[in-house]
């Protein structure tokens, strides 16, 4: 078998899935110009160019994403190999980071027996996958990750929801008591009260500026909702768990959806990780 050299492989996994000689370096305990050397190594064995550089980041070419999947896919199959023969046990535990409204409403009503061990981390977006060992990342949108293997799980909807004790109250509700949920001035794909009105209520004016609760949190607009201080334009995913206990109502079938899926990413290095297939198949993301 002609094999290319075992280190030269090793500097360029962590230099495409870090982004740069610095970052890989620093995992790999050595310095940025070794792992140079050993990525040109390796792209003199192949005789393809495997990144373009960019000053300090790089970018796979078509060459370097051809081999890029097999390449990581294949040192994690000989870690776990390592492992056995050295009488250890691969680890079943899978570390897991989703957005916290996410994981309170949808992630904890999916988790069962059958779930694999996991170390679940609630954190916004960005996170850094190699640095925190970070096997499956549950968030919304796939543009921050461009370089990772991104699974739709689903596109939610918004509707009104309220304690059941508002219902009554509806549609005469006052501006104030409408609760909207803001996720920042990065985000602008979640669906208002003025854009619902505008497609479901044309006869009722867009909500006044500043009026209702502003909340930056889909689940904490929830629990405000549950707990009768307005009517939310919640998700209905999110809301599921509430709706099915009697603690949230639609007040209206009619829905908007959001701008972007939620989706499960992960490294390609981690595809074939069994905890991370099982996780991935109790979510509806497996293909």
């Amino acid at each position: 078998m002609k094999l290319p050299p075992l280190n030269a492989l090793r500097a360029f996994e962590s230099a495409a899935r870090n982004g740069g000689y610095v970052a890989a370096s620093a995992e790999m305990g050595v310095t940025p110009a070794a792992v140079s050397q050993q990525v040109r190594k390796l792209e003199e064995h192949l005789g393809r160019r495997l990144f373009t550089r960019h000053n300090n980041r790089v970018t796979l070419t078509d060459a370097g994403q051809a081999i890029y999947a097999e390449t990581a896919a294949a040192l994690s199959d000989l870690a776990q190999m390592a492992e056995r023969a050295q009488g250890g046990r691969v680890q079943g535990r899978l570390v897991v980071s989703c957005l916290p409204s996410l994981a309170e409403g949808w992630l904890m009503s999916r988790l069962g027996a059958e779930a694999p061990l996991i170390d679940l981390r609630l954190e916004s977006d960005p996170v850094a996958f190699a640095r925190d060992g970070i096997d499956l990342r549950l968030s919304y949108g796939t543009g921050l990750y461009p370089d990772l293997v991104s699974r739709p799980l689903f596109r939610d909807t918004v509707l009104p929801l309220a304690a059941p004790t508002m219902a009554r109250h509806w549609p005469d509700l006052p501006d104030d008591r409408l609760i909207h949920t803001d996720w920042g001035p990065g985000f602008a794909s979640h669906p208002t009260w003025a854009q619902w009105f505008a497609a479901h209520a044309p006869d009722r004016p867009a909500p006044a500026p500043g009026s209702g609760h502003r909340i930056g949190g889909s689940f904490l607009a929830l629990q405000m909702a549950e707990r009768g201080l307005g009517v939310a334009l919640g998700q209905r995913a999110l809301a599921e768990p509430m709706v099915e206990a009697g603690r949230l109502t639609p007040l209206s079938p009619q829905t908007l959806p959001l701008g972007h899926d939620y989706v499960a990413i992960h490294p390609h290095a981690k595809a074939r990780k069994p905890a991370l297939q099982r996780m991935l198949a109790l979510l509806g993301a497996a293909r």
